[in-house]
């Protein structure tokens, strides 16, 4: 048997049928341009990590971790070094500490803002998760129980700045602006560093001493600049989404200026301790290999992402973004119009997954969340999605989020498994 032929039969051993995987083959072959042009970007990326481990002389000795308090950690003050260095920026806190995203950002905002002070954000609502961190959903410990006041500018309808909104929202209390670069559970337009620069250079013309914060969630290593290279004061995100590569098993960091980060080091553990203690135990090789692999994991998601949206925008299906527009996060939306439908994408994606493949995902709430949410994520650690996964909220208008691929190969079965599992219950139809 051929290899071509091989190859049929192990995705026909999947459950893909020869009619979707021909459709997927025909969609393929109009993506290299795009695919090359992702790769250039990760190889400038992956040259740019390299080059900061071997700046900073990262050796055997930095891949081991430390237990109890944690102090002399010569790893992780080295790692924080590098992350610094990848990102340029004055300091970092990367740690094992750090449960995931929402615990970053409300790391970040905790620790850099005093009551009577005014957080606001100007590009709309923050992710769903975030709100009872703000308090705009009440919640024990929110930034409203100490007193620290919220507001926000919408974007515009066309996805563009309310620049005269955003003037006036801008007061002698607003001590934060945060920016969260990615589209959450909405079908806004992701931003790119070139946008989140203009908007952080317009913020500090009206005041200079403003925090900018930016969420960098799915977004490190998709471009060759990032947030804190065109002016944010610090950049927060999670090690079980890009930066970790698929390897980090747990972790957030914090990168931007020394005083902020320091400030969010001494909310992490106690005023007075700050960064020099917090055990790494086991997780230091991880984290390390984990960055040195993320600009070509984070490359198979984009392409995933882009192959999903030309699977299914050329399918009729609303996708966010549409099949030709540039990508600033891994993140593919795509808007399936029922519950019955975003069950059996999930299901397809699930099925494909390496882990946990029987199990068929349903509908849940979630904490954080205002309706059920459904997930599909068989992955080798726990809620990582920089695997392939994909999730949505159950509720108009039914829009799923895919994420995701440790590599493009895995990321093009689950999608063609997710298509499968719509064509079998007649929602899609390649014809």
């Amino acid at each position: 048997m051929t290899t071509k032929a091989s190859l049929k039969s192990e995705y026909y051993n999947l459950g893909i049928s020869s009619q979707v995987l021909a459709y997927g083959e025909s969609i393929l072959q109009g993506l290299t341009a795009r695919f090359k042009e992702i790769e250039d970007t990760a190889e400038l990326n992956q040259l740019k990590i390299l080059n900061a481990l071997q700046t900073h002389q990262i050796s055997e000795a930095h891949l081991s971790g430390t237990s109890g308090y944690g102090y002399n950690d010569i790893g992780r003050a080295a790692l924080e070094k590098v992350y610094a260095s990848v990102f340029h920026t004055e300091d970092a806190l990367v740690r094992p500490q750090i449960t995931c995203g929402t615990h970053a950002l409300a790391l970040a905002l905790l620790s850099n803002l005093r009551p009577g002070d005014e957080l606001l954000s100007p590009v709309g609502k923050p992710y769903d998760t975030l709100e009872s961190v703000i308090g705009i959903r009440p919640a024990a410990g929110s930034l409203a129980e100490y007193q620290i006041t919220y507001r926000q500018v919408d974007l515009l309808p066309d996805g563009s700045f309310d620049w005269t909104g955003i003037k006036q929202a801008i007061r002698e209390q607003t001590k934060m602006v945060t920016i969260q670069r990615s589209k959450g559970y909405q079908l806004r337009p992701t931003l790119s560093t070139s946008r989140i620069g203009e908007l952080i250079a317009f913020i500090k013309t009206l005041k200079p001493d403003i925090i900018c914060l930016v969420d960098n969630c799915y977004g490190e290593f998709v471009e060759v600049n990032e947030p804190s290279d065109v002016g944010a004061d610090m950049t927060v995100g999670s090690l079980i989404k890009n930066p970790g590569g698929g390897l980090a098993p747990s972790g957030g960091y914090i990168v931007g200026t020394r005083s902020c980060v320091e400030q969010a080091a001494y909310r992490l553990s106690a005023p007075g301790l700050g960064k020099e203690v917090g055990a790494t135990v086991d997780s230091l090789r991880s984290f390390y290999q984990g960055l040195f692999l993320a600009p070509s994991v984070t490359g198979a998601a984009l392409k995933g992402a882009i192959f999903a949206a030309n699977i299914y925008g050329q399918l009729g299906f609303t996708v966010v973004p549409d099949k030709t527009e540039p990508r600033y996060d891994i993140i593919q939306a795509v808007t399936l119009g029922s519950p019955e439908a975003v069950a059996a994408f999930c299901h397809g994606i699930q099925s494909a997954a390496p882990i946990d493949s029987h199990v068929t995902p349903l509908p849940a709430d979630m904490p954080g969340y205002d309706s059920q949410v459904i997930m599909a994520a068989g992955a080798f650690i726990s809620g990582s999605s920089i695997e392939l996964s994909a999730d949505g909220p159950m509720k108009e208008p039914y829009t799923v989020y895919l994420q995701g691929g440790l590599t493009f190969t895995h990321a093009k079965a689950g999608i063609l498994k997710s298509l499968q599992k719509l064509v079998e219950k007649g929602i899609a139809d390649v014809g």
